[in-house]
């Protein structure tokens, strides 16, 4: 199974990634994605830029390498109510947010309260998916919050860098059983390297041996090619690209 779109990449400003953007979108090139949204991470996390970083993103030209751009934050949830930490005055100038647990940011607690804080997340209406959520220091009830993210349009992060092994130890087998759980809701599901250098932007190897052995159908991974992924940020409510009508 291929995808078009990578919805989880950081640049060199989230202070533990370490190539540029112009790096990040050649590399998309070459892996043959259409789209590439840049997603470093939001001003709680330790290292991460000042929310100035991403008020500024309408400087980042739409297309790099022939590459769409999609501006957008890994935002942290910071409390069982759902906040997270992206300045009012960012919105404006992002097209696309994922809500995140980290542990410097969120302590780990219990089920019910990271269960609490992700259905809060997804009816604030502040984010556009929730990112790597098989961390099994983030235990939570996964149909619950699955259910809930399918009838508000979020979608669940399938998350490439996790399945590696590599970070999130413990993860493998709650992603599928996550993405087994956004299946029987109905909802929608998305796909992000997490690069934090630009060799794995577009490369979606493990995620594409989960979602094709769960049998998640194609319209509803909004990742697969790039017009359903425009189309899923339309549904979100947000309005249309201009630059992106060809796609």
């Amino acid at each position: 199974m291929k995808f078009e779109v990578d919805t989880h990449t950081h640049t060199y400003a989230s202070g533990h990634a370490y190539s540029t953007i112009i790096e990040n979108a050649k590399a998309a090139k070459e892996h043959g994605l259409k789209v590439l949204c840049t997603t470093d991470h939001a001003d709680s996390m330790p290292g991460a830029p000042h929310f100035w970083f991403f008020s500024n993103q309408r400087v980042i030209p739409r297309f790099l390498s022939d590459v769409a751009i999609i501006r957008g934050v890994e935002a942290n949830i910071l409390n069982v109510n759902g906040d997270i930490d992206v300045h009012l005055t960012s919105y404006k100038a992002l097209d696309w947010i994922i809500g995140s647990f980290h542990e410097p940011v969120f302590r780990p607690s219990t089920k019910e309260e990271h269960t609490r804080a992700l259905i809060n997340t997804i009816e604030s209406g502040n984010v556009d998916a929730l990112g790597h959520l098989g961390n099994p220091n983030f235990d939570f009830d996964f149909q619950s919050v699955a259910d809930c993210a399918a009838a508000n349009h979020v979608a669940i992060e399938i998350n490439n860098s996790t399945l590696r092994g590599h970070s999130r130890v413990g993860s493998v087998d709650r992603c599928y059983d996550i993405a087994r759980a956004v299946k029987r809701a109905g909802g929608y599901i998305t796909t992000g390297s997490d690069s934090h250098f630009c060799d794995t932007i577009g490369l979606f190897e493990l995620t594409s041996e989960l979602l094709t052995t769960v049998e998640i159908p194609t319209d509803k991974i909004i990742t697969y090619n790039a017009r359903q992924f425009l189309d899923f940020l339309e549904l979100r409510g947000r309005a249309p690209i201009e630059e992106f009508a060809e796609l």
